[in-house]
């Protein structure tokens, strides 16, 4: 909602993540650090930290990433040296390489693509499911 005159247009409190938006890390860049953020994220440039993720997580071709991640979605074409946990999917393009651990609900890997490592299949049904859970 726009406001015109004197008064200010609101300002969100929530920290839900926001599908449009999108915070950037661009090639050439360098950061010491860890990164936590509600909304997705684009790293192109090198991180050197964990990578904490309300939304998805895009590792670009020219992407490094030394630490870390945890998201709800990634996609990678760049370089892992760390552990990740995805709570959804996880796509690896024919340029990712990924040295580490990796925990997901759903993972889809281009031909091409390298990883060393574990995967962990995680289910997205509640631990404390029984049978009566499943009964049709």
């Amino acid at each position: 909602m726009l406001k015109f005159g004197n008064s200010p247009a609101p300002v969100s409190t929530h920290h839900e993540p926001v599908s449009d938006v999108w915070n950037k890390i661009t090639n050439g860049t360098t950061i010491s650090g860890d990164i936590q953020t509600a909304s997705n994220i684009l790293i192109e440039g090198e991180v050197k930290g964990n990578v904490i993720c309300g939304g998805k997580v895009h590792i670009g071709v020219t992407g490094r990433i030394i630490g870390n991640i945890n998201c709800t979605n990634a996609e990678f074409e760049g370089y892992l040296e760390g552990e990740l946990n995805i709570e959804n999917l996880l796509s690896l393009k024919s340029t990712a390489k990924i040295k580490g651990n990796i925990q997901t609900v759903k993972l889809h890997i281009e031909e091409g693509a390298y990883f060393e490592g574990s995967c962990s299949m995680k289910s997205n049904i509640r631990q404390s499911a029984t049978a009566e859970d499943f009964k049709v």
